[in-house]
């Protein structure tokens, strides 16, 4: 009895161990990347990833040595594996998509929020002009549902955020997220 108890202790201890998918940190996949930073592709990424659970991460700048660049390779190469897995062979191809499709849907998204009375309201509730409106949009899983957290960049870090709203563009609704 003494030795089956160590050993049903290993057997309990391993299989209560969540093991993380290849690439998956906090139920996203994580991409590295490296260089020069695409100011409109980190916006529409940003923006798309919690549709697509993915998040791309900066892991060295401009010059970045070959061994950091190996490193950021391999790991991206069982990342994208495990994507692959998840959302099938042709996921690239739908993700690039969205990618393209979000300037047009983040003027969808500014055109109904420009004539909402309850968007202008709490703009004016933070001494905003809509021409200087510093905002975040999210893609929301379903279609045309987007979240839009709006900042003010001269605050402190934690009072950035001044204040979020849901945006369907089918029915041209705004819902502030309390």
């Amino acid at each position: 009895m003494t030795r089956v108890f160590p050993f049903l202790l290993i057997i309990i201890m391993l299989s209560s161990c969540k093991k993380e998918d290849d690439g998956l940190r906090n139920g996203y996949f994580w991409l590295y990347g490296a260089g020069l930073k695409d100011m409109y592709g980190e916006e529409a990424t940003n923006a798309i990833s919690e549709k697509w659970k993915i998040k791309w991460v900066d892991a060295g700048g401009c010059t970045t040595g070959y061994e950091t660049l190996k490193e950021i390779a391999d790991a991206n190469k069982k990342t994208l594996a495990a994507i692959t897995r998840k959302y099938g062979k042709d996921w690239e191809a739908r993700y690039d998509k969205d990618i393209e499709e979000y300037a047009m849907k983040r003027a969808d998204v500014m055109d109904v929020l420009i004539v909402n009375k309850l968007f202008r309201n709490k703009l004016r509730d933070y001494n905003i002009s809509f021409d200087d409106v510093n905002n975040e949009i999210t893609a929301l899983k379903d279609p045309g549902k987007y979240e839009v957290t709006v900042l003010n960049p001269e605050l402190k870090y934690e009072n950035k955020i001044c204040f979020r709203v849901n945006v369907d563009t089918q029915s041209r609704t705004v819902d502030l997220i309390k």
